[in-house]
């Protein structure tokens, strides 16, 4: 078993000083509910000013007034309501006029916690979070290679023990987020054009994890939540739109505009793998993995080495060592690889338009390629789209499932 350090720190089980959240049932969501059950109107409230919280990290009562058109005396009750029910804590004074100081708050990280999965045709990588996002304990395993519910059953178990470790009440856990290859369609909470994991379209995966944890979870196709960690970490535009490319054992997009991932009507929206690029859009043997992933994928392009006549290379990271030893070969695969990169980027520029592009993947983080498709571009656009290779590696998928995950908390609040 793989354990690898976040790149966000947490604190020390049991050393933080935010309040310890009540063991039992009451550390779900439903105290809170029932104190906004009094009224529609206070359900909002609560949840605006909880949104603001969240949003701004710290902020007084009268900044929270300010900010959301609440009246003070509605911000007072709804911040006593969320400190009495432990969502709240202090974090602080700020001075004021002369003579006047302000009492800061912020969420009660420890009052809840969620989790956070990118699973992977070859590994499974979970973290687990609070309610602020901050990363307390993440792990990496090989995926299972039986599929189905076994790699499902893995993640369930893998989570159980992050949780023991971090010495925190089960009860506690009230959300996740699972990123999975292929398009997710959530109206019928099922999994299509998986190439990688046998067994997983049949399985319906929100139901799965509701079924073993009890706690509502959100699916999502792996590359989209991927898009997410680059929003929430990356250099990218946050109320713009941009599209964040995979390349590597697939292919595969995922398309972010002013803050939110577009999906489309059965979750496809970014399968760019199915685009009829580089090879025969009528072979049905192509139905499955795509017509542009049948020649981008890392196989493909090893395949493609080797009926080249290359030698050398067992596998493509050899064959990227090939390359920087001067083997034309090599570089004749990866210049017609760049092609079919710029023709779908301009594809995709031609439908959503994003302003950048970044990639990232095994294949599509390596600069050799990525100058390549730069090269490539002004042949087939007068306006090549920018490109940008993702800082944050195989970290991205995990990142953004967090993000999710503490998303779909927030929603769920006033829900139950």
């Amino acid at each position: 078993m793989e354990t690898t350090s976040p790149q966000k720190s947490g604190p020390t089980p049991g050393s933080d000083p935010e309040t310890t959240p009540r063991s039992g049932p009451e550390t779900r969501m439903g105290d809170l509910t029932a104190s906004a059950g009094k009224s529609l109107s206070r359900q909002v409230s609560l949840r605006t000013v909880l949104r603001m919280v969240r949003d701004q990290g710290t902020i007084s009562r009268a900044e929270l007034a300010r900010q959301t058109g609440l009246s003070k005396q509605t911000v007072s009750e709804v911040v006593g309501d969320l400190m009495a029910a432990g969502w709240l804590c202090e974090a602080g004074q700020t001075s004021g006029t002369p003579g006047r100081t302000a009492t800061n708050y912020r969420l009660n990280g420890s009052r809840a916690h969620v989790f956070g999965c990118d699973l992977g045709g070859t590994k499974i990588r979970l973290a687990l979070a609070d309610l602020r996002g901050r990363i307390l304990l993440e792990r990496s395993v090989p995926t299972p290679p039986e599929g189905g519910e076994t790699v499902l059953d893995q993640i369930v178990s893998l989570l159980r023990e992050l949780i023991t470790e971090a010495g925190i009440d089960p009860a506690s856990l009230l959300s996740g987020a699972v990123g999975a290859p292929g398009a997710y369609d959530r109206a019928t909470d099922r999994l299509r054009l998986v190439s990688n994991i046998a067994g997983l379209e049949a399985i319906h995966p929100a139901r799965f994890f509701k079924d073993r944890l009890g706690i509502p979870i959100a699916v999502e196709n792996d590359v989209s939540i991927a898009a997410m960690g680059e929003l929430d970490l990356g250099e990218v535009p946050r109320d713009g739109t941009f599209a964040f490319l995979a390349i590597g054992t697939g292919v595969g997009l995922g398309i972010v505009s002013e803050g939110r991932i577009l999906r489309g009507a059965r979750g496809g929206a970014g399968e760019i793998a199915s685009l009829p690029l580089g090879g025969n859009p009528y072979d049905a043997r192509n139905f499955a993995s795509g017509t542009l992933e049948s020649v981008l994928s890392s196989a493909a392009l090893l395949h493609q080495y080797h009926a080249l006549g290359g030698a050398g290379a067992g596998s493509i990271s050899e064959m990227f060592d090939r390359l920087e030893q001067g083997d034309p070969v090599a570089a004749r695969v990866l210049d017609e690889a760049a092609r079919n990169i710029a023709l779908a980027i301009v594809a995709v520029t031609a439908i959503v338009d994003p302003e950048i592009v970044v990639t990232g993947g095994a294949i599509g983080a390596r600069p050799e390629l990525i100058d390549r498709v730069r090269a490539a571009l002004p042949g087939c656009t007068p306006n090549p789209t920018p490109l940008r290779i993702s800082t944050l590696g195989a970290r991205a998928g995990l990142a953004g499932a967090v993000v999710m995950a503490v998303e779909k908390l927030h929603e769920d609040l006033f829900l139950r």
